[in-house]
């Protein structure tokens, strides 16, 4: 039998998966692929925003795969995304949860929401079953997934040089100097190898700073303190422009 490995290492239980999704025929397409996998369970299934959050909590499980939007047959662009709102619930109520997007959508807006929201994964409906399966798992390991297609997106927009709103300068008042210039490099997608040899520190003490930047600025996942020191670099950009305009 396959061994479920979470967060906290290898464990003899099966890995618990709920799904979320309004179409019946993905729900069971879903359900069908997991269960015949050795090692997964699904405890549960929903169709709707408010009966997962009930339902949710009442099973437990490890991994609960959230249709993005629910409810919506328009175009991309419209609508609010349901499925993050519950990730974002979800989250608040089970810290430990790990929370896997499941889109038909390519839609940006809704990739950096649901990473704010507490998501681990992110993936396309037109993604194989294996790879399902794998994302499945690797969310399960504590472990942030986005799918292939989405990650390079990710990575161009932390470095846009215009950003969302910035984060509020309370947000950074809770981070000390050296906190500051690892969550900067965090932004620009290194390592905690690569960060701390740019900062001759053991690789060590980079992962204990960066548990504490993450608990310092309410965020579960590193990726979340990425899209924050994106922001807060566009922010910074766009002053030094504006200062260089007004020197001329």
């Amino acid at each position: 039998m396959h061994q479920y490995t979470g967060p906290a290492g290898p464990s003899p239980e099966p890995l618990r998966v709920f799904i979320l999704d309004d179409h019946e025929v993905v729900r069971r397409g879903v359900r069908d692929l997991l269960d015949a996998e050795d090692g997964i369970e699904v405890v549960g299934e929903a169709s709707s925003g408010p009966e997962a959050l009930v339902r949710v909590p009442a099973v437990r499980p490890h991994v609960a795969v959230l249709d993005v939007r629910l409810g919506e047959r328009g175009e991309p662009s419209g609508g609010d995304h349901e499925g993050i709102v519950v990730c974002r619930e979800l989250r608040a109520r089970m810290p430990e949860l790990a929370c896997l997007m499941l889109t038909s959508f390519d839609d940006d807006e809704a990739l950096f929401d649901a990473i704010m929201a507490g998501a681990a994964g992110y993936v396309l409906k037109q993604i194989n079953g294996t790879d399902l399966v794998n994302a499945v798992r690797t969310v399960a390991a504590g472990k942030s997934m986005l799918d292939p297609r989405t990650a390079s997106r990710v990575m161009a927009r932390l470095r846009a040089p215009q950003q969302p709103e910035a984060a509020p300068e309370s947000e950074l008042d809770r981070l000390a100097p050296r906190e500051r210039e690892i969550l900067e490099l965090i932004g620009e997608g290194l390592t905690n190898r690569e960060i701390a040899d740019r900062l001759f520190l053991a690789e060590k003490t980079v992962k204990n700073r960066i548990s504490t930047i993450l608990s310092k600025l309410g965020v579960g996942r590193r990726v979340q303190a990425a899209v924050i020191a994106g922001r807060i670099r566009g922010q910074q950009e766009k002053q030094e422009r504006n200062e260089q305009r007004g020197g001329r």
